[in-house]
Order: C-alpha cells, then structure tokens, then sequence
C-alpha cells in the first residue's frame, strides 16, 4: 500500500507572461483514479494549454472507470483529450486566429496500482524509481514516426521543431499531434512522476531530477527546480512549470 503525494507548481521564469498551465485533477465518476495535466502554450498565449485543461477536465468527469480499469482504455481517454483539445483549438475562431497550441503532458494513476501516462511535443513525463531514473518520454518516438510514417530523411526528422509542419503540438494546423504512450503496473512505494515544461527540464540531468523528487515533498521539489532552473538560464528562462507525484508507504 501507498499514500500519494501530489502538487503543482509555476513560475514565469524570464518570459513577460505565464503560458503554461497545470493541475491535478479528481472525479467521482472514477474513484481513487489522479489525473496530473501540465501543457506550455509556447510563446504565442495561454490559450492552448487553458483549453488542454477544459477539456482533460471535462472527458475526466465523463470518465467511467468500471469494475476492471484497464491500462488501454485509459491510453484511450488520454488519446482523446489529446485529440478533442487539438480539434477545438482549430475550430474555435478565437483559438485558431491567435495561433493556440500547446505541448503537453496527462499521467493517470489508478487504485489498481496502474500508472498511464501520454505526451505531445517537448513537454515531458519522468519516472522514477526508489531514487533513480526509470523512464521518460523524448522525441524519439516521433523522430522515428516521421521516418517511418511521413518518409522523412532523418535528419530532417530530428529537426521538427524547427518546422511549422512538422512540430507536433496540439493546435497546429498543419498536423495532426503524434500522442506518445506509456504504462506502468505494479506501482509501489518509492516510485515517483514529475510532468515538466521545457522551462524546466533542459536544465538537469535525469538523476538530479530524481533526487529532488525523491527525497522532497513535491512542495520542496518544485522549489528546489524553479530556483536551480532560474539559476542556469542566466537571466533566458522560459516559463517553468510541474507536477509532481510521489508514493510513499503509510505512516
């Protein structure tokens, strides 16, 4: 068994606004289940990553978990708030004509010990484990998908975000998002999540993120990030935004 300790955090770093959003949300339609959101609007407004947490809030609430949740059918609620935010942010004429994207980052944990979790562009997901680093989402999915699917060179490929075609973000009109999946049972205590934006993460190797998540409340943790990642960027930092979830055994 396992207690869950959870908590979001922002700063607007050296940008004139704060882009980013984040939350944590529960619903009675799914007890026991934690949905983290974190999304980066990108320099343009706030309005994609407002609308990434309008709709994972509304398609939470309509969530029904059942007697069995199982891992596919909560990568499916993640694909389609994925899918629902980047469709309405096409259509919305207000969205649509300020240029409305937004990265982003969803993690599901459920009482069956389940951890699901998808992401779109360079917001990303960490997993750790009693201390260490145990996975993480990057481009490499879609690198790969790019080649693959799209029959891209490469190089080419690993240039996407240079690319209004080719960046995958939620609201781009000229591409669908690529949704990146992943999964892990057995949740025990020890384990750990942080979902960041890329005003966090470029500033810190994998195992000094899973220091400062695993030996901290995710309060002192997300200190601890914002401050170091402020120091680093020597005066060029983006919006720094998280959510963190830990596990930890019952007093």
């Amino acid at each position: 068994m396992y207690k869950i300790e959870a908590g979001t955090a922002q700063h607007v770093g050296n940008r004139p606004r704060q882009n980013d959003r984040a939350a944590l949300l529960t619903t009675p339609t799914a007890p026991g289940c934690v949905l983290a959101v974190v999304g980066d609007g990108g320099a343009a407004n706030a309005l994609g990553a407002e609308q990434l947490l309008h709709t994972a809030k509304q398609l939470f609430d309509d969530y029904r978990m059942g007697d069995a949740p199982g891992v596919e059918r909560i990568a499916d609620l993640l694909r389609a708030i994925a899918r629902e935010t980047h469709d309405v942010l096409l259509m919305n004429p207000l969205s649509a004509g300020h240029g409305a994207q937004s990265a982003m980052a969803l993690l599901v944990l459920t009482p069956a010990r389940q951890a699901v979790w998808a992401t779109v562009g360079d917001t990303r997901l960490y997993r750790f484990a009693n201390g260490a680093p145990a996975a993480r989402s990057d481009d490499a999915a879609y690198i790969d998908h790019l080649v693959t699917a799209d029959g891209l060179a490469p190089d080419v490929a690993r240039r996407h975000r240079a690319s209004r075609l080719l960046n995958n973000v939620l609201g781009n009109p000229l591409k669908p998002p690529f949704i990146c999946i992943g999964t892990h049972e057995n949740l025990q205590p020890g384990d750990a999540f942080l979902l960041c934006t890329d005003g966090v993460w470029p500033w810190f190797a994998d195992n000094e993120l899973a220091a400062a998540v695993s030996r901290r409340t995710p309060r002192q943790a997300a200190g601890l990030l914002v401050e170091k990642a402020r120091e680093r960027a020597q005066g060029q930092g983006d919006n720094c935004t998280m959510a963190i979830v830990r596990l930890v055994a019952p007093a």
